[in-house]
This record gives C-alpha cells, sequence and structure tokens, in this order.
C-alpha cells in the first residue's frame, strides 16, 4: 500500500510541474474541440511532416539573423484630466499633482528633466440652463468650469523604477497609462553586427557548396536584404484562462451563473524557428528586436561557345591560248563569285 501510495504520489508531482510548463495563454480551451486545434493541450504530440526537397539548378542562400537588445531607455506617457471651476484653479489643481509626481520620483533617481508635460487640451465645460416662460421653455448653454488635459511624459533608464512610477502616479488619482516607448541609441552598431555575422555565414555556406562540387564562381548572382526592427507594444497577445462551467450549481440543481472572464495579456516575441543566427537569445523582460535578412540566388552562366575558324577555298581558274605558232598565252577566267 505504501507503495502504491508513493506512485500515485509522484504522479501527481510530476503531471503538477509539467503542467506549469503549459501555462494557461491557449485561448478557448475546451474538451470539445480537442480534434480540432487544441489536442496538444492534452499530450496528443502534432505531427510535422517534413517536406521533400526538390533539386534545382538554381542555388539560393538565405540566412537571417535576430538579435534581442534590452532598451538603453523607456518613456512612459500617462493623461490625466483636471477639472475646476476657474482656469486658475484647474491649473492649479493640476500643478499640484504633478508636483507631487516629481517629488515622489526624485526619491528613486527620476529628476525633474525626465519629465515632460504635453498640454493636450484647456476648455470651458458648459451646462444647458433651462427659462420656463409662459408658453414655452428656453435653452441656454452657461459656463460651468473648466477642464483641462495634459500627457505625462516619464523617462527612466531601468524596468524597475516603472513599478515605482506607477505607484507616484495612483497615489495621485493618475491611472491612464497610454503606452511605453523602447529606445535604443546604438542601433546603427547593432545592424553592423547582424551584417558581420550574416557574412561570415554566407562565407561558410559557400564553401559548404565549394566542397559539394559547386564553384559559385561559375553562376550569376543576384541579391535582396532587408532588415527590421520590432517593439514590444506590438507583440501582445490575449487570452482568457477559464471557461464558464460551475459544477457547485449543478450539485444545487440550479441555473448556472456564467462569471465575467478576465482577459490576461502576455508578451509573446518572434520565434527563433526561421532564423540562423541569433544574438542573445534567452530573456527575462520584453526587449527590441532587430532583424535583417540577405538573399542569394545563383545560376548557371550560359557556356561559351567555341568560334571555329571560317577556311574560305578561293580557286582561280586560267585558260590557255595556243597559238598557230605553237606559243601558249595564259589568261584568267573571270567569274562572277
Amino acid at each position: 500500500m505504501k507503495h502504491t501510495t508513493f506512485a500515485y504520489l509522484f504522479f501527481l508531482l510530476t503531471f503538477s510541474v509539467q503542467a506549469q510548463h503549459k501555462g494557461n495563454y491557449n485561448e478557448g480551451i475546451s474538451r470539445q474541440n480537442i480534434a480540432t486545434g487544441n489536442a496538444i493541450v492534452y499530450g496528443h504530440s502534432p505531427k510535422h511532416a517534413t517536406p521533400n526537397l526538390t533539386p534545382s539548378s538554381t542555388i539560393i542562400i538565405d540566412v537571417r539573423a535576430l538579435q534581442n537588445v534590452r532598451a538603453s531607455s523607456y518613456t512612459a506617457i500617462f493623461n490625466v484630466s483636471q477639472i475646476g471651476k476657474t482656469a486658475d484653479s484647474t491649473n492649479l489643481l493640476m500643478n499640484n499633482r504633478i508636483n507631487a509626481i516629481k517629488k515622489e520620483l526624485a526619491q528613486y533617481g527620476i529628476l525633474e528633466k525626465d519629465i515632460v508635460i504635453d498640454v493636450i487640451s484647456f476648455v470651458p465645460v458648459y451646462e444647458v440652463e433651462v427659462t420656463k416662460k409662459l408658453f414655452s421653455k428656453t435653452y441656454t448653454e452657461v459656463p460651468k468650469g473648466f477642464e483641462l488635459q495634459q500627457n505625462i511624459h516619464i523617462q527612466f533608464t531601468k524596468t524597475q523604477q516603472f513599478e515605482n512610477i506607477l505607484t507616484a502616479c495612483a497615489k495621485n488619482e493618475i491611472y491612464n497609462l497610454v503606452k511605453v516607448d523602447y529606445f535604443i541609441e546604438n542601433i546603427a552598431e547593432v545592424y553592423k553586427n547582424l551584417q558581420t555575422k550574416l557574412l561570415a555565414l554566407i562565407a561558410e555556406k559557400k564553401e559548404y557548396y565549394n566542397i559539394l562540387g559547386f564553384n559559385l564562381k561559375d553562376y550569376n548572382a543576384i541579391m535582396a536584404d532587408q532588415k527590421y526592427c520590432y517593439f514590444p507594444k506590438d507583440f501582445y497577445q490575449n487570452y482568457q484562462a477559464y471557461n464558464s462551467i460551475s459544477f457547485q450549481a449543478l450539485k444545487q440543481d440550479k441555473g448556472v451563473t456564467e462569471a465575467k472572464k478576465q482577459t490576461s495579456y502576455y508578451y509573446q516575441p518572434l520565434s527563433y524557428e526561421n532564423y540562423d543566427i541569433v544574438v542573445n537569445p534567452s530573456i527575462l523582460e520584453p526587449v527590441v528586436q532587430i532583424g535583417m535578412e540577405i538573399k542569394l540566388h545563383f545560376t548557371p552562366k550560359p557556356k561559351e561557345q567555341e568560334v571555329k575558324p571560317e577556311v574560305k577555298t578561293e580557286i582561280k581558274h586560267k585558260y590557255y591560248v595556243i597559238s598557230p605558232d605553237g606559243s601558249i598565252d595564259v589568261k584568267e577566267l573571270k567569274t562572277d563569285n
């Protein structure tokens, strides 16, 4: 019995460890669609068909490189609105909130020079006043106050500082995070590094074909290249991690109350499966992904045909005239050739 219990516990622990690696990101998981695409979640491995190779007289060298780069600086943008009865009081309330944020962020190394205010709008707000008369009503717009809307740009260099920024903004009732921008100072050096690695890889592939007996000097070459840069904001996906089945409702013989499903988001960077070179492949935080691709097509040069020398045979026709006295006179025969 002890052995059975130990084996059962070992199975549970093993299953638990494996389940932690799978995660909940598969959207719309249910046992009804196991045969329509989600069978892998329940342990059924998909079959990967290996494509058949088709030989060709054209040699193609297609190399790709990707580099994961941590941003050198970040800029978080928050939107904030403030209303007040007068223009001065509205502006004063807004300044008090922003100054409080600046004072708190200074404790974490974010100085006033790292904060920029972008004024979006400052407009009066009206309400409709109804005036009743004997036989009619009059609707008149009258000023009710003012609304000031601004964007706060906060620059920081460490991802750990972002939590402090959120806390400082929340304390001052600023919750609308618009976006976070990533910046890289040495992007030209990144492209140069990728180019160097791709050129070295192309040289290896050329040597490989040379060993196989294909001298690429006997081929005409054409090429195309491209580079690109992707930021984390474009690679967030969403999913819902649970369904609406209620076993408690079945026990109590009551109707099922559908719960509101929370939408979760996760960072899904570019997959490495189509890349020959990946620099800094292991990433812990969202990064900027910079890529480069070079494609070469080699087609055989047409064979040069040997030009045979043209041999002309010239025949000069002559005729002989014999006089009665026996003398011979040689004459050339003129032809039209």
